[in-house]
């Protein structure tokens, strides 16, 4: 493909693995909570998925007030921020800083599209910050994917035109998003997962430039 100008990447399950982190901390909520929850209907229906969505996945026909499911979300946080304190810098995929650099220095600029409101948290663990011209979260717009609107904003904080940007995911809605933006997607993991994107790569880790731009 022609060289972007900027490439945005999604956080959980690209340059970092905390998916196991969120599994467990919804698991443990719905432990909590006696509601049945395996790890493949997490894999299934919670990846890359916003906190009201997933718990809204998760009680299903179950009824709870709006303050119980305030409650509920807050204490799923809690248990997630639990989880990642323990990340250091070796929780990066590997090769993932040095494919940053290595695009930093082709003069791309770099950014962060992540529905995680911990995402600043988790990447000061990695140590990833000085690495990233724009960094959008959970907390930088309303609609969450599949919706477009955090890849157009964090395409906004790099100045850089959407068609002119390359959006990598790892979940389908993700995919989704960058597609809607107006961007080229490349979907991160099985190539059924994605219906979509542009090219599909089983794993970012150890990859070079060249091969993520020739990807297919």
């Amino acid at each position: 493909m022609q060289q972007p100008q900027a490439i945005i990447f999604d956080l959980d399950g690209v340059l970092t693995d905390t998916s196991e982190y969120h599994y467990r901390a919804w698991k443990h909520l719905a432990d909590d909570e006696k509601i049945p929850f395996t790890r493949e209907e997490n894999d299934a229906h919670l990846r890359d998925v916003g906190r009201r969505e997933s718990l809204e996945y998760l009680i299903r026909d179950r009824q709870y007030s709006e303050q119980q499911m305030q409650e509920m979300m807050g204490r799923k946080n809690r248990y997630y921020q639990q989880c990642i304190r323990s990340m250091t810098s070796a929780d990066v995929a590997p090769g993932g800083r040095d494919l940053l650099q290595e695009i930093r220095q082709r003069g791309i600029k770099t950014a962060i599209a992540s529905s995680s409101k911990n995402s600043l948290t988790v990447l000061e663990h990695l140590g990833l910050i000085p690495l990233f011209d724009g960094i959008a979260d959970g907390w930088c717009v309303v609609n969450g994917k599949p919706a477009p609107d955090i890849f157009v904003y964090a395409a906004g904080m790099v100045g850089v035109h959407t068609p002119d940007c390359l959006g990598i995911e790892d979940a389908a809605a993700g995919v989704e998003a960058i597609k809607a933006a107006g961007m080229r997607a490349i979907g991160i993991g099985p190539r059924e997962r994605f219906h979509g994107a542009d090219a599909v790569l089983p794993e970012l880790s150890n990859l070079r430039l060249a091969q993520l731009l020739d990807a297919r």
